[in-house]
């Protein structure tokens, strides 16, 4: 969220293993949000998602949001902030109460959400989400909206997600070093469903996969709901380091050959193109071949592809997603990944671009900017900006000591 007289809004933080993200959002009176302010900067504080230099995590977080801050022209004060890395852990459970008055209500809802998340988990783990899949009320199984009905005995069916403490943690501290106030901690891959998912794919059943820089994030939808998550330490960086190796060529410079000639299918390339690729240290330039490139590329897309595919059939989600793949994520705008794609999954894929919002044309045409966008839809839903409150005078306030002393003597 950010502080600027009546605009409502909303600001999200996209902390990644290749560069940092920040976006804000004005939230309409339509209810769309209008996208004013993108920045983002380089990281080099994190390895597969997860914070290992505060200060260099720090650093890159406060120059994406003073750049997202002078496009918007205000004062970022609170965030929403995306989480992930292989310490991310899901389960499913149910909980079950009996219904106090005959009739569904809110409080009965709560309570067997909480009873669904009373499962045990290791003491350095904390509960990030616990997200409702389904109702039951007496035997009848796929209610999205109990309140209201009537039954003597409620269930729910819950999705948890849990992560490492002192992960969530660090990134916390990061943030509050540059001055902002973390207002959720949301999980990277369902922030990007928000962004990239339609809602007839979420019911048809759907397998959305975010390809970062250091992670890979696995969210199954069906029925409406998310039935699994799953992170694996496979991504973009693992290509860069492989033409790293293969070319014997700097990091930096491995990464820009890969996001300019880089093809994951050498079968794409309709002419054998040369390719000038730099040295290490003083030896001089050498050419290559841009479809030996692709033949180094393709194997590491190919072996991720596969893990999931595998990962996905060990959840006994294979065969639910009828809706096929959804990729999306700044390791998938390589031409020939959505190609190759098809072919490890025998599925239909499509590529997942920020959807739901307007404004800045750059960030709905990038799959980079998908968790980012995602966080400020997630953020939607909650309550308005505390800054964008009407002010309240003192004669609010004796209203409610007097309240208070009331119900108190």
């Amino acid at each position: 969220m950010a502080k600027r007289e009546s605009r409502n809004l909303l600001v999200g933080l996209d902390i990644g293993t290749s560069k940092v993200t920040c976006i804000v959002g004005e939230l309409m009176p339509e209810g769309h949000v209008e996208i004013v302010g993108l920045g983002s900067h380089p990281s080099r504080g994190l390895k597969r998602g997860v914070v290992v230099n505060i200060e260099a995590t720090t650093q890159a977080i406060r120059r994406a949001v003073e750049e997202a801050e002078l496009m918007a022209g205000c004062r970022a004060q609170s965030v929403f902030v995306g989480i992930s890395g292989a310490h991310i852990k899901s389960h499913n459970s149910v909980g079950v109460v009996p219904v106090r008055s005959r009739e569904v209500s809110e409080k009965d809802v709560e309570s067997v959400i909480e009873g669904g998340r009373a499962i045990a988990i290791p003491a350095d783990q904390k509960v990030l989400h616990v997200v409702p899949q389904e109702f039951v009320v007496d035997g009848q199984e796929g209610i999205q909206e109990p309140v209201g009905m009537f039954g003597v005995r409620l269930e729910a069916k819950v999705h948890i997600v849990t992560g490492s403490e002192s992960a969530a943690q660090n990134v916390q501290k990061c943030v509050e070093s540059c001055g902002l106030h973390v207002d959720k901690l949301c999980l990277n891959h369902l922030a990007s469903a928000y962004a990239v998912l339609m809602p007839d794919e979420r019911e048809l059943g759907v397998c959305m996969v975010d390809i970062g820089g250091g992670t890979s994030d696995i969210a199954v939808f069906k029925g409406g709901a998310v039935r699994h998550t799953a992170v694996l330490p496979v991504a973009g960086d693992q290509v860069t380091n492989d033409i790293s190796v293969a070319f014997r060529t700097p990091t930096q410079a491995a990464e820009d050959i890969k996001l300019k000639f880089g093809c994951a299918l050498p079968q794409l390339l309709t002419f054998d193109e040369e390719i000038e690729v730099p040295s290490v240290g003083e030896n001089p330039p050498r050419r290559l071949s841009r479809i030996t490139l692709s033949e180094v590329i393709r194997p590491r897309y190919e072996e991720l592809f596969r893990l999931i595919r595998k990962e996905l059939h060990r959840s006994d989600w294979y065969d639910g997603i009828a809706g096929g793949v959804v990729l999306t994520g700044g390791a998938c705008y390589l031409p020939g990944v959505q190609e190759l794609a098809e072919e490890v999954f025998e599925l239909p894929v499509r590529l997942g671009l920020p959807q739901n919002v307007v404004g800045v044309r750059d960030v709905a045409k990038s799959p980079a900017n998908a968790t980012a966008v995602g966080l400020l839809l997630y953020g939607r839903q909650f309550q308005a900006p505390k800054d964008t409150r009407p002010e309240v005078g003192v004669g609010y306030w004796v209203q409610r000591v007097s309240q208070w002393f009331k119900g108190n003597f």
